[in-house]
């Protein structure tokens, strides 16, 4: 034990030395600017999402109960997942009770030692702890690089492939060529899972997703993922699919079989947020805009969705520049290795649809003396 404890404090004294030192800080000030967190539409707090909420543990109580595949399948779960096919135009939906556990549940499920998993260098972690599930063999792709995973794809020797790629991708906040990967799997005789965490309310019609926006949920051989935790204001993972990928799914994978069923708060809370967001569509053009703004003060290109981020010269240069912010009332990302897939250290933002022009032009003021001047 000994041994072991000394290890620990080596490798916590190192992170200290790189300034690669993560701690929890618990957010009590309501007057922050919040350009850190998730809530990409502002819902968080809707009166109609916490009545969602509310309701579903009058209902159900405070948890599932049970697996899904013994009591835990509620009323309110296929509700939720009727609302998602409805929303995204998926042949079908499964919720799980976590975005991550989502990811680990598709890619490892569909996946063994006689697959090759082409996926590319800026998946999240989520996604490769789904690969190394799965057994399979895993070939890593360059960013975005079409020609690449054909190259790879090419080579394999196994009968089946799965390609990996984020719709939008969570660090930098560039997105996909999903056409062209729904194209090429296709011809390839490949499964593709994409990752829609921070597409779905997002981009798309209505906000359905970057998939969606090009009738690509319909293949068979896609698959979609996601999360409830981001633009739909609750917790929870979710896997949009053929019936017959949601089937292998509920009944092989492990993520799903062994863990309780998503808790009922939460699967009315996203319920009732898909509800306020074809109530209300007007928050996608809100959220693209503040996103745009936010972009031009910070000096880099205008984001596809909400996410975006600013390189920064080191990670303790990037934690100086978030503790300045806050001190402001800003509060900002701090991605620093190994959370950044290229190694940098960068400040990193989101936009809300709930942010005023006051909040906005305050946040803006702050971050125009954060952000470096560019080389």
């Amino acid at each position: 034990m000994t041994g072991t404890l000394d290890w620990l404090k080596e490798a916590a004294a190192a992170r200290e030395a790189a300034g690669l030192v993560r701690r929890l800080s618990v957010t009590k000030s309501a007057d922050i600017v919040d350009l850190a967190g998730n809530d990409y539409l502002g819902l968080r707090h809707h009166p109609a999402v916490v009545a969602g909420a509310v309701a579903a543990v009058e209902t159900y109580g405070s948890g599932a109960g049970a697996s899904r595949l013994v009591t835990g399948t509620l009323d309110v779960h296929e509700e939720l997942e009727s609302a998602l096919v409805g929303l995204t135009g998926a042949p079908s939906a499964l919720v799980l009770s976590s975005g991550y556990q989502a990811n680990l549940a598709a890619v490892a499920g569909l996946a063994d030692a006689g697959t090759l998993i082409v996926s590319d260098e800026h998946a999240h972690a989520s996604l490769i702890d789904g690969c190394r599930l799965s057994r399979a063999a895993v070939n890593v792709a360059r960013h975005n690089d079409l020609e690449h995973v054909a190259e790879l794809l090419a080579r394999r020797d196994v009968p089946r492939a799965v390609v990996v790629a984020e719709s939008v991708y969570s660090v930098l906040g560039d997105t996909a060529p999903v056409e062209d990967l729904v194209a090429l799997t296709a011809e390839a005789g490949a499964m593709l899972v994409v990752d829609e965490a921070h597409a779905l309310g997002v981009l798309g019609p209505g906000g359905a997703g970057l998939l969606a926006s090009i009738g690509a949920l319909g293949a068979e051989h896609v698959v979609a993922t996601g999360t409830l935790s981001k633009s739909f204001a609750a917790q929870g993972g979710l896997v949009l699919a053929d019936p017959v990928v949601r089937d292998h799914l509920v009944n092989t994978a492990r993520p799903f079989v062994y863990d309780t069923g998503l808790a009922p708060a939460s699967a009315g809370a996203a319920l009732a947020a898909i509800g306020v967001l074809h109530e209300h569509p007007e928050l996608l053009p809100r959220v693209h805009a503040n996103a745009a703004r936010l972009a031009e003060v910070c000096g880099i290109p205008v984001p596809d969705g909400a996410v975006m981020s600013v390189r920064m010269p080191g990670p303790h240069e990037t934690v100086e520049a978030v503790e300045r912010a806050r001190a402001e009332g800003i509060r900002v990302g701090a991605f620093r290795p190994p959370s950044t897939p290229d190694g940098s250290s960068r400040l990193r933002l989101t936009a809300h649809a709930d942010h005023g022009a006051h909040e906005l032009e305050r946040a803006c003021a702050v971050l125009a003396d954060l952000v470096p001047a560019p080389v």
